[in-house]
């Protein structure tokens, strides 16, 4: 077991979302994110279905990190109640990990 963790955000607009990951990597809260320009997305919201475009990142980072990563996405996202999650990375390639250890910071 690491700490490595991959934090899944979702959000409206997918350059919106690639400039919000770009700030994260520089400020070192994660050591990347991959981004998906387009997912589809049906939900429940304030008792109606709704369907829409949005784009998605998947973060690799600390789960240290993760309570930092949730206050900066809600104080910049959007959404009035963004999807920010997180899951634990049980096992991986140890460069990989020691990679995501080495390029983000200690909390």
């Amino acid at each position: 077991m690491t700490e490595a963790c991959e934090v899944i955000i979702t959000a409206p607009d997918p350059t919106w979302l690639a400039d919000l990951t770009r700030r994260l990597v520089e400020d070192r809260l994660c050591a990347c994110g991959h981004n998906i320009p387009e997912i589809r997305s049906i939900y429940r919201w304030k008792g109606k279905i709704e369907e829409t475009s949005e784009a998605r990142v998947a973060l690799h980072t600390r789960a240290s990190l993760v309570p930092a990563i949730i206050e900066r996405v809600k104080a910049e996202h959007p959404y009035e109640v963004p999807c920010v999650i997180a899951t634990p990375i049980a096992e991986g390639n140890p460069d990989y990990l020691r990679w995501i250890e080495d390029e983000t910071r200690t909390p």
